[in-house]
């Protein structure tokens, strides 16, 4: 089993003091993985910046030229949450860069599967707006690299960031050829992702959103992995799983009202790797999106190259928290009731 890692120092330049999504998280992922000893176990392969062909498959052109621009003449807020320097356009490219070559070497037999580690995040980059800390949505330029690119006909996109992604949610609403599943606290930033949102026109039944109430744990995750999000993977018969990696619903997290443990965002990872292996020859690429607390986001993501690696996960560094959480059974049975690839 051969995994992949793809990161870059360029990403650090994109950072401002006190913003939660910042350079240290990167160097705290980096530092976990040195005192994991998993480095010479894993194909480490450097990022290319992505093309603008590849970027106007999902952006506006206007859009990114302004956002170009906007990084050119020095940076600063584009809405109150989200924000440039005038290396962040660089550090964006590269981020995006980094998905669609990890898209190459799984498709070209390079690796098994691979984990983009780079920032800022994308999934809640619109076609045409930057928001949530996020430029270019890198996942969705990678989806689309590796249906255009490779003759793919269908891929799935799983988003367990604690945030509903709603820019991948809207760039592919209308596509059938791009199945898309979130699990994201409700209500919550941004307000997006109800349970009857589930595709339009030709992509009509090919979201998934799964709206959680605040306070949902390992157990609730775990069940509706199992009874809605892979019997779902399974009815939709993906040739390439996606998934964008928040770990802000880690209880530990500063900014998700979730109550994930390490362990338990290791076994949604594991299932979703089983997942891949059944479906589509173990296709899998994991793209970093959220994770506020450094310890947590550090042990999540070894945590998560080892079940990319074929391994036990390890011990939970954090540990788990015990106290009961919301019940998450009437999701599980509006969405087995009404959903379009339930009926």
């Amino acid at each position: 089993m051969t995994t992949a890692i793809l990161t870059d120092a360029r990403y650090a330049a994109h950072t401002y003091p006190g913003h939660v999504e910042r350079a240290e998280r990167l160097q705290a992922i980096e530092q976990a993985l040195d005192a994991s000893e998993l480095r010479s176990d894993l194909l480490a392969i450097a990022p290319r910046a992505a093309q603008n062909d590849e970027l106007t498959a999902v952006h506006d052109a206007r859009y990114l030229q302004k956002v170009e621009r906007f990084g050119a003449e020095g940076g600063g807020s584009l809405d109150p949450d989200t924000y440039m320097t005038g290396a962040s356009w660089e550090a964006a490219l590269y981020a995006a860069g980094a998905a669609v070559h990890a898209v190459d070497a799984i498709m070209h037999g390079e690796c098994n599967n691979a984990f983009s580690l780079a920032r800022p995040p994308g999934h809640h980059a619109t076609a045409t707006q930057a928001m949530g800390f996020c430029l270019i949505n890198n996942i969705a330029v990678a989806a689309r690299h590796a249906l255009d690119a490779f003759g793919l006909e269908r891929v799935a996109i799983v988003d367990y960031d604690v945030h509903h992604g709603n820019g991948t949610h809207d760039i592919f609403y209308q596509e059938p050829r791009v199945f898309f599943c979130s699990t994201h606290a409700w209500p919550y930033y941004p307000g997006t992702g109800a349970i009857n949102e589930t595709g339009g026109g030709a992509g009509a039944g090919t979201t998934l959103n799964v709206p959680l109430s605040p306070g949902v744990g390992d157990k609730g995750y775990a069940q509706v992995f199992e009874r809605v999000v892979i019997p779902a993977l399974r009815r939709y018969q993906p040739q390439m799983i996606f998934v964008s990696a928040g770990y802000d619903a880690h209880w530990s997290d500063p900014i998700g009202p979730m109550v994930l443990s390490v362990n338990g965002y290791a076994l949604l990872t594991q299932m979703l790797y089983d997942a891949a292996a059944e479906l589509c020859d173990g296709r899998l690429l994991m793209v970093l999106e959220g994770g506020y607390n450094l310890d947590a986001l550090g042990a999540s993501v070894v945590a998560a190259l080892r079940v990319l690696l074929g391994r036990d996960p390890g011990e939970d560094p954090l540990g788990p928290i015990t106290a009961p959480g919301p019940d998450v059974t009437g999701v599980i049975a509006t969405l087995e009731k009404r959903h379009p690839l339930f009926q």
